[in-house]
């Protein structure tokens, strides 16, 4: 699978009903997809059960090797895969976008591959002696987003795989062909059955999955709401859940800082992938007296950031991936401009263009309770609020439901993580936003979910744990 068109062809080979899929950036038709149902979802778990049992009995260093022949595999056809997201999710090609992600993929398998995890000894005194062992769950079903369809799905698999579980997968309804092309590419490595995947409608093949008593784990990456009818769906069998849900991210910026060196961190933290990550930064509260210093540095280096189709290698952001994210971006900027914020950059979208591009848009004064500050855009439309008072400032970044991370910037670290402390979410970033590690744990307080991701952290959210008294 070293081609695009090899790879296309060996997951649009299906019988049955399909959907057409259409470039978000040109309209252009890239293939079909399959509309998979839950009988067929069935057949996917009675593989993932049948696969189980000798999946676990392998060592554990067998599995990890596995997994790095899996990442292998991901890098041999890494260009194809990119060059398949680019096209179905709209983000291009280079910058932290389609080719960084493929990359991802592979690093992240071969962290998860690698991390130790021992058995601990937790009483030895003599008398009394105890273990904790870590034993797999069984099998995991990994339902992940379109905004990173395919390194979300790994966080997921990956450490899932190394635990002893065999997974499903379910893909979002609109980029079902990069998780199809993601788990093709690994099967060619992994034994049959370990990993299976069906594409079909959240609300029933999704429902299903949630529902099935086969299944001890669910993994989520969406919104609040649909975590909330996991939630609901998973309750009579007590399945696990690991849900990491929305995210309106507030940072947080200090009258002590350089505005023009901070400029390009701010950016990228708000619109890395056009905007559309949960982690993003989404509303910046700036102090007073760097308000328009900050705002002019921001807007000129925002400005001259390319947008286009992301098969041109010149374009760093993309177009929004769906028509009904286009449509909530759109409103909310709208709301912002009849409140009287003011638009200094973007806002105005050509709304009979082919693509569903909404331009880099920065929006300041405006009122920290504008619908723009309050809901989760998850586009490239950032609000900058105002503020000179600390306290005030600590208390509108808490006052949302989301607690997915946040951050603050300053020249005194000491002084940001004092602030950092006062935050509510799972992570705080010192003077940059939603960057990730393998081996840091990552998920969200409050409504943005439960659960840890990540390094050690990671592999016990997907194993059962197990002590062994005497």
């Amino acid at each position: 699978m070293h081609s695009y068109d090899t790879l296309l062809a060996a997951i649009t080979a299906q019988h049955g009903s399909t959907r057409e899929v259409h470039d978000p950036a040109t309209g252009a038709l890239i293939g079909t997809a399959p509309l998979q149902d839950v009988a067929e979802l069935e057949a996917a778990i009675d593989r993932a059960v049948a696969a189980q049992t000798a999946w676990a009995a392998l060592a554990d260093e067998e599995r990890s090797r596995y997994l790095h022949r899996a990442a292998d595999a991901i890098e041999a056809a890494a260009e194809p895969l990119a060059e398949l997201l680019s096209r179905e999710q709209g983000k291009p090609l280079n910058g932290p976008n389609a080719r960084f992600e493929v990359g991802a993929c592979a690093v992240w398998l071969r962290a998860a591959a690698d991390t130790p995890l021992p058995v601990e000894v937790i009483v030895d005194d003599g008398e009394n002696y105890a273990e904790l062992h870590h034993r797999p769950i069984g099998v995991v079903g990994a339902i992940s987003p379109w905004n990173w369809p395919m390194m979300i799905s790994i966080w997921q698999i990956a450490p899932s795989l190394r635990m002893g579980n065999t997974v499903v997968a379910k893909p979002a309804e609109t980029t079902t062909l990069s998780g199809l092309a993601l788990v093709a590419v690994m099967n060619q490595v992994l034994p049959d059955g370990v990993l299976n995947i069906v594409a079909g409608p959240g609300s029933t093949v999704g429902d299903a999955l949630t529902r099935s008593p086969r299944v001890g784990k669910i993994m989520f990456t969406g919104s609040t709401g649909v975590g909330k009818r996991i939630i609901e769906a998973s309750a009579h069998n007590v399945t696990r859940l690991t849900l990491e849900l929305g995210g309106n991210d507030a940072g947080i910026v200090l009258p002590d800082v350089d505005a023009a060196a901070i400029a390009a961190d701010l950016f990228w933290g708000a619109f890395i992938n056009t905007g559309q990550t949960c982690a993003a930064l989404k509303r910046l509260y700036v102090h007073d007296a760097v308000y328009d210093d900050v705002l002019e540095h921001l807007v000129a280096f925002a400005k001259d950031m390319p947008m286009g189709v992301g098969l041109d290698e010149q374009n760093v952001l993309g177009p929004l991936q769906n028509r009904g994210q286009y449509e909530i971006v759109d409103r909310l900027v709208e709301s912002a401009k009849a409140s009287g914020a003011r638009v200094v950059l973007g806002g105005d979208p050509d709304h009979g263009a082919v693509g569903n591009f909404y331009p880099t848009t920065i929006v300041a004064d405006i009122d920290p309770h504008n619908e723009l500050v309050t809901e989760e855009q998850f586009g490239p439309a950032l609000p900058v609020i105002r503020y000179s008072d600390l306290d005030d400032v600590i208390a509108l970044a808490n006052e949302l439901e989301f607690g997915l991370g946040a951050s603050v910037w300053s020249a005194d670290r000491d002084a940001a993580r004092t602030i950092a402390a006062r935050l509510e979410a799972g992570t705080v970033w010192i003077n940059s936003h939603g960057g990730l590690h393998p081996m840091v744990p990552f998920g969200g307080a409050k409504q943005s979910g439960y659960g840890r991701e990540f390094g050690v952290a990671g592999l016990k959210a997907v194993a059962e744990p197990q002590v062994v008294s005497g």
